[in-house]
């Protein structure tokens, strides 16, 4: 399980979060623009630090500020999806799923048969030798989700991981997403603006509110909220249904 309960002084208002996500569960955090969503996940991996609070993995503290721990992002086996997918251009697919391995003291024949195994899984070894740049936006998805599986992690955070694909393609992609995922049982949080990824991947959602936990519970909630168009926190809500 992933625990989070954290603080961060942000420029606009403070981001303030507790929240749980139990393995295999995915979680979809969704929010305004500007609302910490991005924020909340290097929090988690240790790309921004916290400025007081706690976080654990499966009972292992990541950061605490009373104990004065922070364990560094290369040592939290987290699997990070980027929006932008954050893959080297000059490389090759095959290389750029290897890099995650090549500080981790493997050989370089296991190394080879793990990466075979993750784009053979992926249906992308025949373009193995294709530079990252030449290949299509559904493929880079493919290869940034197989880099950040390939080290076997205990956590996956995908920040937007079908924004930049066409909307045929992100139908096709929700579907092969949530399977993948599932099948590594691990805590996920993924960040979307779109309702749809809510209802056709997620398990729970969690609605950020100028950094608060506005309203967290199953995605039909969050639906709810979504047809209405305003937070559960502003003072106009009504609660109500509308048609989506």
């Amino acid at each position: 399980m992933l625990e989070i309960d954290i603080r961060k002084r942000l420029r606009d208002y403070e981001l303030d979060v507790k929240l749980d996500v139990a393995r295999g569960e995915i979680l979809m955090l969704v929010g305004d623009n500007g609302c910490g969503k991005t924020t909340l996940l290097n929090l988690t991996a240790g790309l921004q630090n916290p400025d007081a609070g706690k976080i654990s993995l499966e009972g292992r503290v990541l950061y605490d500020s009373a104990l004065k721990m922070n364990v560094p992002p290369e040592a939290r086996n987290i699997g990070y999806v980027f929006q932008s997918y954050a893959l080297f251009p000059h490389m090759s697919v095959y290389d750029n799923v290897a890099f995650g391995l090549c500080t981790r003291n493997l050989s370089k024949s296991e190394i080879k048969l793990r990466v075979k195994d993750h784009l053979e899984a992926a249906g992308l070894w025949e373009i193995r030798k294709a530079k990252a740049s030449d290949v299509s936006g559904g493929q880079k998805q493919r290869i940034a989700l197989a880099r950040a599986l390939i080290i076997g992690p205990k956590l996956l955070l995908l920040d937007e991981p079908l924004s930049a694909l066409d909307v045929r393609r992100q139908a096709h992609m929700r579907k092969e997403l949530r399977e993948t995922i599932r099948a590594c049982s691990v805590p996920c949080i993924i960040v979307t603006h779109d309702l749809r990824d809510v209802a056709c991947i997620g398990d729970r959602a969690c609605l950020l509110d100028k950094g608060k936990v506005a309203l967290i519970g199953g995605s039909d909630e969050v639906m709810i909220w979504g047809a209405g168009k305003e937070s559960p926190a502003s003072p106009g809500y009504s609660g109500e249904a509308k048609a989506i």
